[in-house]
């Protein structure tokens, strides 16, 4: 009995069981904003998942997507089939603000809706190497991946600290904005303000932005083939579902408005080659041919400037086109982050 005991917190010991982790806060005090403005009470949310090893040298960071939580990206973190393999690194995922779990428009008790001070990719950044150095004592990390505006933090994260991350896989990416990206999203927005204009409800305006994303998150390709064009009106219905409870419109806004804004290469006078010779971080890029809500151009000319390999996914499921081959872009991040 006591030998079977002993193999029992063994196997716990060394192998610990990687569920979604618990929703954990750090308390960042009040928050100062790149625009001078302040986040009262601001909180981070995050969630880690396997074992830091001694030299806390096994960390991988993953921030959020557009109106992502810690918990929806918790889904791609677990085994070696997973997109991050916790029984080998040791992973964060970061609530960005906005998301409704970190300080937002919809969760501030001070600040509500929009008397929440508008925030950057940047400061999103900041409140997270903030946590990293003051809650987590975690000064370099080996590795970070994200996707969509996940992606966004990231390239933020090396520009602003070149020698914080070692290698980095941000996919369906964006260094900066296209035209395309930006008259997409400020379609948006001017929805968004014509609507509160015109006396409309937020679920209505919810309605059309949703309609709206989803048009272009994937091709018509994709669209024509999985949607009966017989059973359309049934189809219409998931739009008209109440906006999720940690984004409401208010949160839609403040992060598509963070997104309009974010372009690295303004550090460096808008020179995509001095921003290339500022990168020190090991970077792979993934792309989709088909991205229609994030135009894959700004990745692939960076990728030029560095001189490094970009992965182009081609398929007909757009901005979601990992979600169409996972199995060969986990086989892709494995082997990036695979270590000598």
């Amino acid at each position: 009995m006591w030998v079977k005991m002993r193999r029992l917190i063994l196997a716990i010991l060394l192998f610990p069981i990687f569920i979604s982790a618990q929703q954990k806060f750090a308390d960042l005090g009040n928050f100062k904003l790149e625009s001078n403005s302040v986040i009262e009470h601001c909180k981070l949310g995050y969630r880690t998942f396997g074992r830091l090893n001694k030299d806390k040298s096994n960390v991988i960071i993953f921030p959020t997507w557009f109106g992502g939580t810690s918990e929806h990206v918790s889904s791609l973190v677990g085994e070696n089939d997973k997109l991050v393999d916790s029984t080998k690194f040791f992973v964060i995922i970061f609530d960005a603000f906005g998301n409704g779990i970190s300080s937002s428009p919809s969760n501030s008790g001070s600040q509500p809706d929009t008397l929440f001070p508008r925030f950057s990719i940047a400061d999103m950044i900041e409140a997270q190497h903030k946590m990293m150095i003051e809650t987590l004592d975690i000064h370099h990390v080996y590795g970070a991946i994200g996707g969509s505006m996940g992606s966004m933090q990231i390239f933020e994260w090396i520009v602003k600290y070149p020698n914080f991350i070692e290698k980095a896989l941000p996919y369906v990416c964006s260094p900066f904005r296209s035209s395309n990206d930006l008259l997409y999203q400020k379609t948006q927005l001017q929805i968004i303000e014509s609507g509160r204009k015109a006396g409309m409800c937020k679920k209505e305006i919810m309605k059309s932005l949703k309609m709206m994303q989803l048009l272009l998150a994937r091709t018509p390709k994709y669209v024509v083939e999985n949607v009966d064009r017989l059973d359309f009106n049934n189809y219409l219905k998931k739009f008209d579902t109440p906006a999720q409870e940690n984004f409401p419109l208010a949160n839609w806004e403040y992060q598509l408005r963070a997104m309009y804004n974010q372009d690295i290469t303004k550090y460096f006078d808008y020179d995509i080659s001095k921003t290339a010779k500022a990168i020190k971080t090991k970077l792979l890029m993934i792309v989709s041919k088909t991205d229609h809500l994030l135009n894959p151009s700004s990745a692939i000319e960076l990728s030029k400037a560095l001189g490094n390999e970009i992965i182009i996914l081609d398929n007909n499921c757009g901005h979601l086109a990992i979600g169409c081959e996972m199995e060969k872009v986990v086989k892709i991040a494995h082997e990036f982050f695979r270590k000598n």
